[in-house]
């Protein structure tokens, strides 16, 4: 009589599951007909986000901002030449004049016509953080109340030297920090490109994982309506009971709703990894599960030992030490003495005519400038400038130091972390695999009244939850790798350095 029950209730199992995988239908998720369908692996995301996200386009524009800083720093150490020139001052005033035939003053009305210009060459020299300058310059000038009276004044050569003497070189400081900078600028960049493929693996996935749930939510639904019509079969045969049934049913209704919350998940993070990619509306990413993994185990000591070569955060602490020195220095600089010397020397002359003015004999132009500030009292101001350059400068050593700590310390837990990762996605593939097993066993008796309701449900609950779980670890372990990436900017696949990309990298964008 058993076996006759066992049969009836599989045959009508076969015939619910029909018409429940046609009821289902209507729960698949549509895509528009209009929709470009894109099958993409994970590599094809990180690759194309590199290529068109507004994050990419950004961190590029940041580190050529920097590019710029530094080409600014390398022109400023050649020569600059420069035109300057007024060709128009007119003026007509009022002014005081001295008559020295009767010694008296008066004010008479002028009008006057004038202009100039000067070539310049300037070079500062770095050893000595002063300015070498060679310059020419031509004026012109014009008594409007006598058109006959024109002057010119013409200088066809004059070499200058101006030097600080205070003893502080920004020239040798910003040599000592400017490249330091712009190598930081580069690590920047491949770092945050780094963080990108970062963000988009957990846009990847996290698509991922709501495709995942909503094929979950529909596996459900379509097993509780199956189990339900089952049930309600049985219930009127007495062999379940009616608190059975209303819990048969109460999965059904929760079964639906979650079908529902599972599509609007879906399309928000369909929506979200497309914005992130900068695709159109109408593009719907199929993603492609990597499910395949590489044999990588990290060296602690050789990730340690690139991430202090090439982490960005390591030239930043070089930097902030740097630059505290160079306030105390500046600081110094401004306390004591402060002298400057510019010396001057060429040849000029004045004439009628602008072809005299360029003729030989010329005069001698000469000038020596020594201007001297010397602090008698500040009541104890630039003292306490130094002393406060000096305690930053002792902070932001202890500062650096303790962030150099954590900094290793957190890269080794980081190491530690992903060298487990390999063994937590096996585990998990192999978790999901038993709980499918698992499940269909327990369906199959619970179909042969073997099982309650409870079980079976039990039973599913593991199934979904083992999917996740092994969806979740394959999702962490690419995050880990990319964060490892990050730190340490060597790509341990291929087992070479990010820094060979960059130049690569900034071509194709």
């Amino acid at each position: 009589m058993r076996f006759i029950f066992s049969i009836t209730t599989i045959f009508l199992f076969g015939l619910v599951t029909l018409v429940s995988a046609q009821e289902q239908e209507s729960f698949v998720d549509p895509v528009p007909e209009d929709a470009v369908v894109l099958p993409m692996a994970l590599d094809d995301v990180i690759n194309l986000a590199h290529e068109q996200s507004l994050y990419s386009f950004r961190s590029k524009n940041m580190y050529l901002a920097r590019y710029w800083e530094f080409r600014s720093y390398k022109a400023d150490r050649l020569p600059i030449l420069s035109l300057e020139a007024t060709p128009v001052d007119y003026d007509r005033s009022v002014v005081n004049r001295f008559d020295s035939e009767t010694g008296t003053e008066y004010f008479s009305q002028r009008s006057y016509f004038t202009s100039d210009a000067s070539l310049s060459l300037r070079q500062n020299v770095p050893l000595t953080g002063g300015v070498f300058d060679v310059t020419s310059s031509l004026s012109r000038s014009q008594n409007l109340d006598d058109e006959e009276d024109i002057q010119y004044a013409s200088v066809p050569v004059s070499v200058g030297f101006s030097q600080p003497l205070n003893g502080y070189n920004r020239f040798r400081w910003e040599a000592r920090i400017e490249p330091l900078k712009f190598e930081k600028a580069k690590r920047d960049y491949l770092q945050s490109l780094e963080g990108l493929a970062i963000q988009a693996t957990d846009y990847f996935f996290g698509q991922v994982t709501a495709e995942i749930n909503l094929k979950i939510a529909e596996t459900n639904y379509s097993n509780a309506d199956t189990l339900y019509n089952i049930g309600k079969g049985r219930f009127e045969i007495g062999t379940v009971t009616q608190d059975e049934l209303l819990d048969l049913e109460l999965s059904l209704l929760n079964a639906s709703m979650e079908v529902t919350r599972a599509k609007v998940n879906l399309r928000q993070s369909r929506a979200e990894l497309s914005s992130f990619l900068g695709l159109e509306d109408n593009v719907v990413i199929e993603c492609e599960i990597p499910d395949e993994i590489p044999e990588l185990k990290i060296n602690p000591e050789k990730a340690m030992t690139l991430a202090i070569e090439n982490n960005p955060d390591i030239l930043d602490f070089q930097q902030r030490m740097l630059e505290a020195e160079q306030s105390i220095a500046r600081a110094r600089s401004e306390s004591g003495l402060n002298a400057n010397v510019r010396a001057n020397f060429g040849i000029n002359k004045n004439a009628d005519d602008v072809g005299v003015a360029y003729g030989s004999p010329f005069a001698d132009q000469q000038q020596l400038r020594v201007s001297l500030s010397i602090p008698l009292l500040d009541w104890g101001l630039r003292k306490g400038q130094i002393q406060m350059a000096r305690s930053n400068r002792d902070v932001t050593e202890a500062t650096v130091k303790q962030e150099r700590i954590d900094f290793e310390q957190e890269l080794f837990i980081q190491i530690m972390e992903f060298n487990m990762q390999e063994k937590q996605v096996e585990i998990s593939a192999k978790a999901d695999t038993i709980a499918q097993r698992g499940y269909d066993v327990t369906k199959q008796r619970f179909l042969i009244d073997k099982v309650d309701v409870i079980k079976l449900n039990s039973a599913r609950n593991s199934l979904d939850a083992a999917r996740r779980n092994y969806i979740s670890s394959l999702r962490q372990y690419w995050r880990s790798y990319y964060q490892m990436r990050q730190y340490t900017l060597f790509d341990f696949i291929e087992n070479q350095p990010l820094m060979q990309e960059l130049d690569y990298l900034l071509q194709q964008k």
